[in-house]
Formats: C-alpha cells, sequence, structure tokens
C-alpha cells in the first residue's frame, strides 16, 4: 500500500505557473499514491492574461510553455482538470500553488483565497512553492489565517521581504513544514519540497 492511497492533492494554476513546479508534484505525489487534481482559473476570473501574444481560447500556459490541458500526460491516468471554482472542500486533502507569475493572478481572485482559507481551517494541508506562498500572504490578510503569520516559512529569495512584512520568519532552506502548512524556496529544492508535503499527508491521514 503506497503511503498516500486515498489523499487528493489539488494543484492550483493560473497562466505563467512555473512549469516544473506543477509536472514534478504531478509524478511524485501520485507515485506515493496520490489523487492529483489540476485546477485552473475560469476564464471569466480573468485568469487568461498572459505576457505572450493574447488569444482568448488559448489553454493556461507555464512559463516555458507547458499547458493545461497537460500534453505529455494523459488526463484520468495520473491527473484530472477542474476549475477552482469546481472544487469542494470534501475532495481534497491538500492545496499545492507552484510559483511563477501564476500567483499574482491567484491571489486576487476571491474564491481562490476563501478556498484555502476553509481548506486550513479544516486541517487541510497547505503548500506553496517559490512565489506560491504570495497566495497565502493575501488568504491572511483577507481573512484573518496565519499560514505566514507567526510561521517559519521558505520562498523564493524575491518573496523574502513579502514574508517578512507578512509577520512570517523566513528561512533560506528547501521547505519548511510547520504544522499543516509546507512552504518551499524554488525548483532544485522539489524533492525536498514533495517530502515534506508527503510528511505533511501521511501525518494528517493519522488523525482522521
Amino acid at each position: 500500500m503506497a503511503r498516500l492511497d486515498g489523499s487528493t492533492v489539488a494543484i492550483v494554476v493560473a497562466h505563467e505557473f512555473e512549469d516544473i513546479e506543477l509536472y514534478y508534484p504531478i509524478v511524485r505525489l501520485s507515485e506515493e499514491g496520490a489523487r492529483i487534481i489540476v485546477a485552473t482559473l475560469p476564464q471569466s476570473a480573468g485568469g487568461h492574461f498572459h505576457t505572450r501574444p493574447y488569444s482568448a481560447d488559448k489553454p493556461i500556459t507555464g512559463r516555458f510553455g507547458a499547458t493545461v490541458p497537460l500534453v505529455v500526460l494523459e488526463e484520468g491516468k495520473l491527473h484530472t482538470r477542474k476549475l477552482v471554482t469546481e472544487l469542494s472542500l470534501s475532495e481534497f486533502d491538500a492545496l499545492l500553488f507552484p510559483g511563477g507569475f501564476s500567483p499574482d493572478f491567484l491571489r486576487i481572485h476571491q474564491p481562490t483565497l476563501k478556498l484555502v482559507a476553509d481548506a486550513y481551517r479544516a486541517g487541510k494541508v497547505i503548500a506553496a512553492i517559490c512565489h506560491g506562498p504570495q497566495v497565502l500572504i493575501s488568504v491572511d490578510r483577507r481573512f484573518g489565517t496565519d499560514l505566514i503569520r507567526g510561521r517559519r516559512v521558505a520562498g523564493y529569495a524575491a518573496v523574502e521581504d513579502d514574508l517578512r512584512n507578512a509577520g512570517g520568519e523566513y528561512l533560506d532552506v528547501g521547505a519548511v513544514r510547520q504544522g499543516n502548512v509546507v512552504t518551499g524556496r524554488c525548483p532544485d529544492d522539489l524533492g525536498e519540497f514533495c517530502r515534506e508535503i508527503v510528511e505533511a499527508l501521511v501525518a494528517a491521514k493519522s488523525q482522521r
């Protein structure tokens, strides 16, 4: 029996996500038995603005060209897809936010922020890497949570000041797990980041 059998991780992305920070967790966490949902913003949320030439029907696209729908991974095997507005608390055990510029869109999308706050208060695992912790900063400010505030956190060097200003204790390390919150630094730290997510989900399963 795999360690994460029965667990579901929803990975939430918008345009200009960090490609490897989506693909690596899909493969690594599904290897541990987790079911993966890749969740994106609806077009009506403005999540289809991007820095490359615009087209209204362009799929969600990462910084280096990876798309959602995923081209190289067949839907229904390692992952399924949903809109973030279709997610309900009962269908996932963890929310994961890759970095890149994707967090800029997600942190101003009120339904996404409310989902994170509700999930955190329900004891779900919340994970974010690179620029992803910016989403957690906005959840704290709007919903009074302590995803960053008063917590040891990691993130990309460019968001260190933001994390400190939001009340976090910034650590220049690969990944930090404190309670049900896991934060990571950058793509080179994905192995450590995913290991901490696995440990957080195993711990959460033991408390059910």
